[in-house]
């Protein structure tokens, strides 16, 4: 176990060390460039020197505006030397969305990656406290102070130590405040949740007990370190020697994987989905391809007992698809990973068992920006599919008479940011955390999260519908993107589902379909007949009251940047309803129904 009592505990652990490759980054021509530990000790040394030198004082907010990069982290971390407080901000918001973030905030300073987010935070520059702008990339703007104009000769340093420097962060303590991070406003408008040191400090401390990371181990850090699941593993992994390659764009990571070669893959649900959807469409091109991933499937399930228990079949016939198919599949990630992890929304039973039959275990965790964040994780030898795990150690867990988990301990926050009626409704009278999501543990101690409790659906007749656990099933199919369940206080419930749109393209052009638009794709008699397979598939696996009795297949792609998904991939549900209020109103068009 680690035993941390501050982030700049983390920062002495990896810079302690004599590693050459520390961080690995990646150059103009998408060569993978090495960070050692004294180059990082210098650099971040440099950076807090200049924010000393502007007049940052313990307490002040720096904004962190960018995508997974070497500078991210040497930014962070030198504002938690000085004992200021770094606000991450994701590099997909609007310059509207990230005015509201930095004025709230109070930020001096905005760090930004590229000059298209310099210039969103110029635009609105007048509406916020921001005093500097600092730019990352080399191509400067006439008013830009670029990054490594900060850090000078800061590699030529070499690996002498600054006792001043040091013992300010060594003076840092683990109730001092780190990091305000947003919550991504799926039901509510985004919050500031308040992180102590020593709240991710005991998480990261007690997280990875149980994997056994070493300076062997690496990882591609591409999930946005703008949310703390990221963040966090990038703490844990660096701690125990790992090398953290970091990836800024997601449409590298294929070839990055495949460069790496990580031992840990950590990504969310929709990756997986993706990732598997990919597999089943490549398959879907050829007859003798789809039968043979359909025979490889229905072998892997007949061991998937086996993979669950993390061990290697010794039946040649598995040995033979796996040969044949499986290897192909691992070989997609690199190759070489010992353990693939998914956290950050609840992962579809259908999507961690087609994993299983292809050979893949799925560790499934479980936690909340609020308890820093993780709560439960499936461990190499702790695992059972379908929960999220047993608790971390220093966590206690109890489920509320309605069904909702609450928690308490070191890794919890503090509150909301200027938010004070918000911190005391986030707590019971007892002061334990409401997650708001709605759980159980098995009698062996595994947790399972079902749904989130503002999310249920409850129909007229009073049945409560959790939608997730039926999206998932609906997305476990290529021609499915996204699904939104809808109909709360309605007689039954509906979907709204936005297409694979590739995939169904390619099935549209190989069944003589002509449409020129999207809207008329979906549309299509034949589209819809198909679509209305999959609903009435995933219908047949439930209960009576859950079946979706309706359903529209949307001509939108559903994503970040329109506004329907949160930076982690999950669906804003109150988004969709507005989006398509009159789709869902004919929905019920016919329902003799009040629902004043």
């Amino acid at each position: 176990m680690l035993d941390l009592r501050t982030l700049n505990d983390i920062f002495f652990n990896i810079t302690s060390s004599h590693r050459e490759r520390a961080m690995l980054w990646q150059n103009a021509s998408e060569e993978w460039q090495p960070v050692s530990a004294a180059q990082l000790y210098q650099r971040v040394r440099a950076l807090g020197e200049t924010f000393l030198s502007w007049g940052i004082n313990k307490g002040d907010r720096i904004a962190l505006l960018a995508e997974n990069r070497w500078e991210w982290a040497v930014t962070d971390f030198a504002a938690l030397a000085i004992g200021a407080v770094d606000v991450p901000i994701y590099p997909t918001l609007t310059a509207e969305q990230i005015a509201v973030l930095l004025a709230d905030s109070g930020c001096r300073i905005a760090v930004v990656s590229t000059r298209k987010q310099y210039e969103k935070v110029e635009s609105i520059l007048h509406q916020t406290q921001v005093e500097h702008i600092v730019l990352m990339d080399e191509e400067g703007t006439p008013d830009a102070v670029l990054f490594s104009s900060l850090l000078k000769d800061a590699d030529a340093r070499g690996k002498e130590r600054d006792p001043v420097f040091d013992r300010r962060a060594y003076e840092v303590q683990p109730g001092d405040l780190a990091t305000i991070i947003y919550t991504s406003g799926t039901t509510d408008e985004p919050k500031g949740v308040m992180l102590t040191h020593g709240n991710i400090a005991s998480n990261v401390s007690h997280s990875t007990d149980e994997f056994g990371f070493d300076e062997l181990d690496s990882w591609i850090s591409f999930l946005p370190l703008s949310h703390i699941t990221a963040r966090h593993l990038d703490y844990a992994l660096a701690c125990h020697g790992a090398t953290v390659a970091y990836c800024s764009n997601f449409e590298r990571l294929p070839s990055a994987l495949t460069t790496i070669r990580p031992t840990v893959f950590v990504a969310v649900p929709r990756v997986y989905e993706k990732i598997r959807q990919e597999v089943e469409r490549r398959a879907s091109l050829s007859p003798a391809k789809s039968r043979l991933l359909a025979w490889a499937l229905s072998v892997g399930k007949h061991h998937r007992d086996s993979v669950l228990k993390g061990e290697i079949s010794k039946s040649p016939v598995w040995k033979l698809a796996n040969k044949l198919i499986f290897s192909k599949v691992r070989q997609a990630f690199g190759g070489q990973v010992k353990y693939y992890v998914s956290g950050g929304a609840p992962l579809g039973l259908d999507t961690a068992k087609w994993f299983a039959d292809v050979g893949i275990r799925i560790l499934e965790g479980y936690g909340l920006t609020e308890t820093s964040p993780l709560i439960a994780v499936n461990t190499p030898g702790s695992y059972r599919i379908g929960s999220v795990g047993k608790t971390v150690p220093n966590v206690e867990c109890r489920i509320a008479g309605d069904g909702e988990l609450m928690v308490r301990g070191p890794a919890v926050f503090q509150g909301y940011w200027q938010k004070l009626a918000a911190t005391s409704e986030a707590f019971d009278e007892d002061h334990w955390f409401q997650t708001g999501d709605i759980a159980r543990f098995d009698e062996d101690g595994f947790l399972y999260v079902t749904d989130r409790k503002k999310e249920l659906l409850k129909t007229s007749g009073g049945k409560l519908i959790a939608p997730q656990p039926i999206e998932n099933k609906l997305k476990a199919n290529m021609l499915v993107a996204q699904a939104a369940l809808v109909g709360d206080r309605h007689k039954f419930a509906s979907v709204l589902l936005s297409p694979n749109f590739s995939v169904l393209e390619e099935w549209a052009n190989a069944h003589g379909i002509e449409a020129q638009t999207r809207r008329q794709l979906v549309s299509h008699p034949k589209v819809v007949e198909l679509y209305q397979a999959i609903v009435n598939h995933v219908n047949s696996s439930l209960a009576n009251f859950e079946t979706l009795k309706r359903f529209l297949v949307v001509p939108d792609e559903w994503s970040i940047d329109s506004g329907e998904l949160t930076p982690s991939l999950k669906l804003k549900r109150r988004v969709l309803i507005d989006r398509y209020v009159s789709e869902i109103a004919e929905f019920y068009a016919d329902e003799a129904v009040s629902h004043g």
